[in-house]
């Protein structure tokens, strides 16, 4: 397949490793620098929520499927706020820093006609997914902000500093990595973005973000 991957050099690097070798694959940081999306095959485009004026792009362009970083926004909330008058082409996944070599991908749709083609481009791309339900956050980034805000609010109260609460999530839990190791690979931005996106989403207070990690946001 001719890919088009929009991707800074950190989820770039993360999707070298996923493996993309045996396809034909351009590489920007930034899709108005594309002179035609018509000539890919597929789109990964892993800074969509952070670039949501691409919708409009792919919106021109029906014909090509788009695997779209979609955790801080769901597909409905794009099509509620894009025309995407020929056809939905975006297919949402987790392709946020840190969760892109995961063994098996999340990935979300809008409607059941996009499976088969969902299908047919992660057999090609050789990886394995899971199908989510459409909504802010998903299932995986949800679960880990949620960890890494309660363990931000446990450094907070002085209860254990971040090297401790590290090393008792792994060793207690089995977890790969700690809270504050997560939160790193990830980055601060991407924990506190997808944190209040959900908040706002489902008008809960269980993801209002812990006062320390919204100084480390806030100083970025």
């Amino acid at each position: 397949m001719n890919i088009l991957v929009i991707a800074d050099a950190q989820r770039y690097e993360e999707l070298q490793e996923k493996g993309l070798a045996k396809h034909n694959v351009q590489w920007k940081t930034n899709l108005e620098d594309v002179l035609s999306v018509k000539a890919f095959d597929l789109v990964i485009d892993t800074l969509f929520d952070d670039r949501l004026s691409n919708a409009a792009i792919y919106a021109r362009n029906p014909e090509v499927p788009v695997l779209a970083c979609t955790v801080k926004i769901s597909l409905a909330e794009v099509m509620s706020h894009t025309a995407f008058e020929q056809g939905f082409n975006l297919m949402g996944c987790n392709l946020l820093p840190g969760f892109i070599t995961m063994p098996v991908t999340e990935v979300s749709v809008l409607d059941n006609t996009q499976f088969g083609q969902l299908d047919n481009i992660m057999y090609q791309l050789g990886w394995e997914y899971a199908v989510v339900t459409d909504t802010v956050g998903m299932v995986t980034p949800r679960v880990i902000c949620m960890i890494i805000n309660e363990a931000y609010i446990t450094a907070e109260e002085g209860t254990a500093n971040r090297a401790d609460i590290d090393i008792s999530m792994k060793l207690g839990t089995n977890y790969p990595f700690g809270p504050f190791e997560w939160c790193e690979r990830i980055g601060v931005k991407n924990v506190y973005e997808v944190l209040k996106a959900v908040q706002e989403s489902l008008n809960d207070n269980r993801f209002e973000v812990a006062a320390l990690l919204e100084t480390e946001y806030e100083a970025i």
